[in-house]
């Protein structure tokens, strides 16, 4: 017997336009839309996993200028149990792939996503498919960057292009319009969603965005400037420092700036005192428990950022924090895990062949292997090349800067249309700055009028078990966009893999947690403060 939601389905899908057949499944009808509507639905499937029936096709497909073939591929899952709302999930890295619509916000907690709570989400390749050239090596997922349509859809416009169809689906499955809008991302996914609020201002009614890279083509341009720092040590990027001597790094961090919140416990809360007063100096010596000096003054000019021979800043400096010696902060900065991609880190890896091809114009012709990207990072002038960030040609009229980096980081659309936004970033990250961050809330005009930044002691580009990096931020944002209650402290734990881990509180910026009194185990024996109050 088919089910009442299966015959709800075919019924609004019918008539909203789509031509209906009879249901593939039990539980999920066959949908396939008229062909000018330019979209290509796939048979609808059932994942009794995700209790959700899932709509996958294909949207905006195009012969690009350089001779390979495009399109937008989404995945639209539609819970049983919908609660009414929508959520475009926003995708990291160099997107390519269509990562399952769940709606994740939390990877210490996967099974809690979005979908799970009753989300209709919405997921896509932003535009390309990073397996489509296999024969290019390392090169190969940002070969689309030779498209100037396959760069733009990535930047900005898949997400326009793709966000109506999302939505006229999923109302059309429930026979119900959407009540509130959401887009959560992390990472590249967290820039997606700040380019959003500022190009699609009145589209959605909140955001939940992760350590983003708002950034982004100035933030790769640090990869350069790490791999030559680095490889200038040793002249092996993947020995520039040994896990050791991470390890001394992260000790003196902590011997310095522990105790700034009023309790040692391996967590620097006072992240910004911490700037202040942390003298990386005081571990330079040769012998042990200390650095080298000439690896204490690589790291001080890795930490201040890329600039120019004249010293004019290309990107952001950093912060120093205990987080730097996680396995995290090590694989994208120096060393790849064993047996992938010669070893080489993710700046090598992943950052290289991106600066080169999607974010320089006009795009740059690498090799296929480890070390062609390597080279391509070694070879890079500070002074010359960041112009290419911002270049534009006949092929390709819009630049990378304006293509992928908000338009407007004041959100005064968003602002004014009552969106909200809730953003988080670890103090740890290795990719994105969370000064940049900082820098970018703090001068934000009446920021804390429509967002709140929460900042994560310890936190790599992810979550970690030994920072308070398991917290839920969704409901918050919820409770924001939909009750009118603007988020204060959130509680937040660590999960060691032994043991119950401790509480303590994410508290949004500039105040921090401190230690007032109790259980030092619990979030309730800290408060929220301002650092200069101490």
């Amino acid at each position: 017997m088919i089910s009442n939601k299966t015959l709800l389905l075919a019924t609004a899908v019918a008539a909203a336009g789509f031509a209906a057949t009879a249901p593939a499944q039990e539980a999920c009808p066959d949908i396939s839309l008229e062909e000018p509507a330019g979209v290509r639905l796939d048979p609808v499937t059932r994942s009794d996993e995700a209790k959700a029936c899932l709509v996958t096709g294909r949207m905006a497909e195009h012969q690009g200028q350089d001779g390979n073939s495009y399109a937008i591929r989404f995945e639209i899952a539609l819970p049983d149990a919908w609660n009414g709302n929508f959520v475009h999930q926003f995708n990291g890295g160099a997107d390519g792939n269509v990562v399952p619509a769940r709606g994740g916000f939390n990877v210490a907690h996967p099974d809690q996503t979005a979908l799970a709570r009753g989300f209709a989400v919405v997921s896509s390749d932003a535009g390309h498919d990073m397996d489509a050239h296999p024969d290019q090596g390392l090169q190969g997922p940002s070969q689309f960057g030779f498209d100037a349509t396959a760069r733009a859809d990535y930047g900005h416009a898949a997400v326009a292009k793709l966000d109506p169809v999302a939505r006229r689906i999923v109302e059309a499955a429930y026979g119900a319009p959407i009540r509130y809008s959401y887009g959560i991302g992390r990472s590249n996914g967290g820039r997606h969603a700040m380019v959003a609020a500022s190009r699609l201002p009145e589209a959605f009614d909140g955001f939940l965005v992760g350590y983003p890279g708002f950034n982004l083509p100035k933030a790769a341009i640090q990869h350069a400037w790490d791999a030559q720092i680095f490889h200038g040590l040793t002249g092996d990027i993947r020995t520039a420092f040994s896990q050791q001597e991470l390890d001394v790094l992260s000790s003196g961090v902590l011997d310095q700036c522990d105790r700034l919140d009023r309790l040692e416990d391996g967590m620097i809360f006072a992240f910004q005192t911490c700037q202040a007063v942390f003298d990386p100096d005081r571990l330079a010596c040769e012998g042990d428990g200390c650095l080298p000096p000439a690896k204490v003054d690589a790291l001080k000019r890795m930490m201040a950022g890329p600039h120019t021979t004249g010293g004019a800043p290309l990107y952001s400096g950093w912060y120093w924090d205990s987080g730097m010696n996680s396995a995290n902060w090590r694989q994208w900065k120096l060393e790849g895990p064993e047996g992938a991609m010669d070893r080489m880190p993710r700046i090598v890896a992943m950052g290289s062949p991106t600066l080169a091809q999607v974010f320089s114009t006009p795009p740059v012709t690498l090799g296929t292997t480890a070390q062609d990207m390597l080279d391509h990072l070694l070879g890079y002038d500070f002074d010359r090349d960041p112009a290419l960030l911002a270049a534009t040609t006949e092929d390709f009229p819009e630049s990378s800067l304006d293509a992928m980096i908000p338009p407007d980081l004041s959100f005064a659309g968003f602002r004014e249309a009552g969106g909200k936004m809730i953003v988080y970033h670890g103090i740890s990250d290795p990719v994105f700055s969370a000064q940049d961050t900082v820098s970018w809330y703090r001068d934000a005009p009446r920021a804390d009028s429509y967002s709140r930044l929460y900042l994560v002691p310890g936190m790599p580009h992810g979550h970690d078990p030994n920072a308070a990096s398991d917290f839920d931020l969704l409901s918050a944002l919820v409770n924001w966009v939909e009750h009118g209650v603007a988020p204060g402290a959130v509680e937040a734990r660590t999960r060691p893999e032994e043991g119950a881990g401790v509480s303590r509180l994410l508290c949004p910026y500039p105040t921090t947690a401190i230690y007032v009194a109790g259980d030092p185990a619990l979030a309730t024996s800290f408060s929220c403060q301002t650092e200069g109050a101490l």
